[in-house]
């Protein structure tokens, strides 16, 4: 009995640390949006995605509407997008997403966790090549008809369309992201996230045991409040 509590409250517990996490990236969302384009969403289309992608983590409409109100004043910070490129243990490429208001301290952040777990830091260009940055909008399969709209959304740039129980998401290339997030809001399908990834070109298979070195490192690179994605091509 002592046994299955620990185990639910481990698990408890990583999902709250993984909805505290998007919290966290989705504000900092929020906060680019509003210091590049302002606080109203009618005339910002970057600010109108990251409010879908807080409605779609379940972030509360409080947290979102202080986020922007955080963001309009001076004394927020300001977050510069930096993509710092590496190598996990065993040769799986990875690419960390960070957004950060002290460079320095990141990178340095960065460079000690792929040490700490037998990884190694790259310079820019070392992996990256190794990714395509393609636009990615996840759905709730009830909330998209794919039988009536799947010609659509290919005249709007979706690239290939995958489905199965749990979810929907189309793939675009990155100069139809915004081609495909007008049709939707034109057509007003709301997604749980509208986002630019980076995905691997192709995948790299280990062995169990090789995996969880990978794991290991990738989730104490997702673990700093700086790293807003981190991306692999571990199959």
């Amino acid at each position: 009995m002592g046994r299955v509590f620990e185990k639910r409250k481990h698990t408890m517990f990583a999902r709250f640390d993984r909805m505290a996490k998007a919290f966290t990236r989705i504000g900092k969302d929020i906060a680019m949006a509003v210091k590049a384009n302002g606080p109203n969403p009618d005339n910002n289309p970057k600010l109108r995605m990251a409010i879908r992608n807080a409605k779609g983590a379940n972030m509360p409409k409080d947290r979102v509407d202080a986020a922007i109100k955080r963001a309009s004043s001076k004394e927020e910070k300001d977050f510069q997008e930096i993509v710092y490129e590496g190598y996990a243990p065993h040769g799986v490429p990875v690419l960390v997403e960070c957004a950060t208001d002290n460079p320095t301290r990141t990178v340095a952040n960065i460079r000690l966790q792929f040490s700490k777990n037998h990884g190694t830091m790259g310079n820019s260009g070392s992996v990256s090549f190794m990714f395509e940055r393609k636009g990615v909008f996840k759905f709730e399969p009830s909330k998209l008809n794919l039988d009536e709209l799947e010609l659509d959304l290919i005249d709007a740039g979706a690239e290939d369309i995958q489905r199965d129980a749990e979810e929907t998401i189309i793939y675009t290339k990155f100069t139809e992201f915004g081609h495909m997030s007008k049709f939707l809001e034109f057509k007003k399908l709301e997604a749980k996230s509208s986002e630019l990834n980076y995905i691997p070109n192709s995948t790299k298979e280990l062995t169990e045991a090789e995996q969880d070195e990978v794991l290991k490192c990738i989730e104490a690179l997702e673990a700093d409040d700086d790293v807003q994605n981190v991306y692999h091509n571990l199959a």
